[in-house]
């Protein structure tokens, strides 16, 4: 995977995939005008009228933007086996026992059969960790994300701040709320010292938005990233924040906390920014926290994601990824929008695999350092860190 992203393609030798069959009826709608579903780059017989008659339909049934076509069934590459079993129970239990939930659970991740599975491995280091203090299980109130290390990188995702958001974002399954609970204090401290008892080598942490507190959550996330560095030096930080509003006083003082990645998500192209995200997101500000953070300290890794499958097109995805380049966004990750419930974002399109690659490919010829692609790639999730390390210490050595 690293060799692949030093070795840089020139961007006249990329051609773009053939383009393959749906595995679905060919009666479904096939192009960007509808909110209909697609495969892309697949062809359709279907006639105007009868997407005009689809739209309509799913219009008056779905609204203009939401809704689920029940006879449209996810492609092959996209079907995971489920979590289930006696096992999966106990760890369900466990977690709720702790009063820890998980991230793959609130945001209905797709991955959550392999996360359950690595946290098995390490449950009863968690366990003692816990009986160990039961001041700090009883205030410990994370959601986790797990990756069993597949790579040689054992990473987990830490959300701060509580599980309840101040937007309301259209493709996010996280609960939302004007005036969530206050920050717990002791948050920063606990979560470190857990975390340097799990053994993991990679660390994210994220957030909900709180455009409830004055600086937007960045405090807390700094106070965690001292406290995780004091704990454990050679761990390796990640942040993946909110835009903290624009504020680039709130976007300073985090890079300055000592994490090793800043990483902001663009989420979709600029086009469908007002569509996808709470309107008080924005494209332009997204990439002014971007080029902030890296400006504001040398060396600084940024990182970025994107969601494919809500109508974006070829063009209007290379735009993103020219801006992101042009202010330096050194990671990128690509990954396949699915729909959370009937009330969310409807897809629109299911990327195949062999675009994914594609766009990767792509992305690392026009100076991307790293490009994270596939259907099941999450910002937070299989998203290279095994890369991200070797980068981190690359730089280091070279200060």
């Amino acid at each position: 995977m690293i060799q692949q992203t030093l070795l840089k393609p020139s961007y006249s030798s990329i051609s773009i995939p053939p383009l393959k069959t749906p595995p679905t009826s060919s009666t479904h709608c096939h192009n960007y005008a509808s909110w209909g579903l697609r495969i892309v780059g697949s062809s359709s017989s279907s006639s105007s009228s009868s997407t005009s008659s689809s739209k309509t339909e799913s219009k008056s049934r779905n609204g203009a933007f939401t809704g689920r076509d029940p006879n449209v069934k996810k492609p092959a590459w996209l079907r995971q086996r489920a979590a289930q079993g006696e096992r999966f129970e106990e760890v369900k239990q466990s977690l709720s026992q702790l009063n820890l939930n998980t991230v793959c659970q609130e945001a209905q991740c797709p991955n959550i059969g392999e996360l359950i599975l690595f946290f098995q491995s390490i449950a009863s280091v968690i366990m003692k960790t816990f009986e160990a203090s039961k001041k700090v299980q009883k205030s410990y109130y994370h959601q986790m994300c797990w990756n069993g290390g597949g790579d040689g990188i054992a990473t987990a995702t830490i959300m701060l701040l509580g599980d309840t958001c101040t937007r309301g974002c259209r493709f996010c399954a996280v609960k939302t709320s004007r005036n969530p609970a206050p920050p717990d204090p002791m948050e920063p401290e606990n979560t470190a010292k857990a975390i340097a008892s799990w053994g993991v080598d990679y660390i994210v942490l994220t957030s909900v938005d709180r455009d409830d507190l004055p600086d937007g959550g960045s405090g807390h996330f700094a106070q965690t990233v001292k406290a995780m560095k004091k704990h454990k030096p050679e761990i390796m930080v990640e942040c993946l924040t909110s835009d903290f509003r624009g504020d680039l006083d709130a976007v300073e003082a985090l890079v300055h906390s000592g994490l090793d990645v800043f990483a902001h998500n663009i989420e979709t192209v600029k086009r469908l920014q007002r569509i996808v995200r709470d309107p008080r997101a924005g494209y332009e500000q997204s990439l002014s926290v971007l080029k902030h953070a890296k400006h504001s300290k040398v060396g600084m890794i940024t990182k970025s994601s994107i969601m494919l499958g809500l109508g974006e097109s070829d063009d209007e995805l290379k735009e993103a990824m020219a801006d992101l380049r042009a202010i330096d966004v050194d990671i990128l990750t690509l990954g396949q929008y699915l729909q959370p419930t009937p009330l969310h974002l409807t897809v629109k399109d299911y990327v195949t695999p062999e675009k994914f690659a594609f766009w990767k490919e792509y992305g690392e010829s026009i100076g991307f350092r790293y490009v994270a692609s596939g259907p099941l790639v999450r910002s937070s999730y299989r998203a290279g860190e095994l890369f991200v390390k070797t980068m981190v210490r690359e730089i280091q050595v070279q200060a």
